[in-house]
């Protein structure tokens, strides 16, 4: 069990826990309770830093679906960024590749943070949402420093490499996540 004096920070792969969220049927990834899932994540430790990190969608003008997907990540980001969920926004960029999509640049942001966390003792433990394999070279050397890393997954696809290699590992399911869904599971546009 967690100690209630350890300091954490909050690191979450917004497109790993947008497609984890979208295989439970959670509809409304824009108003999902996220400050209240590092919270509860947290069992009563000092949050001191919440991060989220995620590719922004940049779409021309005639582009109408884009532009409808880059409105509700401007929604996604006014609500992560409110005083109630509390998130810093980071961002990295999506690159077309032969009509694909590709984030880029979130990984080695998420991994650089978690490294100057831990070198300048900012938090005793991370808390890690992602299941991206490209993270284990940080989290060794952030476990070398003396730091813990705690990889939440979800239990319907966890990432065994994350497993093998961070202090403690949580998996998720649907029953962890649903009370985090927004009320607003169906809203429309008035």
């Amino acid at each position: 069990m967690a100690k209630k004096n350890k300091i954490i920070a909050v690191y979450v792969d917004g497109s790993n826990l947008y497609h984890k969220l979208r295989n439970l049927d959670i509809s409304n990834t824009t108003y999902f309770d996220y400050g209240g899932l590092a919270k509860w994540l947290a069992r009563n430790r000092k949050i001191v830093s919440k991060r989220y990190y995620i590719g922004v969608i940049r779409a021309k003008e005639s582009d109408k679906k884009g532009q409808v997907l880059r409105k509700s990540q401007i929604k996604l980001f006014n609500h992560l960024s409110s005083k109630k969920q509390g998130f810093i926004i980071k961002r990295g960029y999506l690159m077309k590749n032969e009509g694909v999509y590709h984030e880029k640049g979130v990984d080695v942001k998420i991994a650089v943070d978690m490294l100057v966390g831990a070198y300048e003792n900012m938090y005793d433990t991370a808390i890690l949402i992602s299941s991206d394999t490209d993270l284990v070279p940080a989290i060794q050397k952030v476990r070398q420093l003396g730091k813990d890393i705690e990889y939440i997954g979800f239990s319907h696809k966890p990432s065994y490499g994350l497993i093998k290699h961070a202090t403690e590992t949580r998996l998720l399911t649907q029953n962890d996540i649903e009370s985090f869904e927004s009320p607003r599971k169906n809203a429309k546009k008035k």
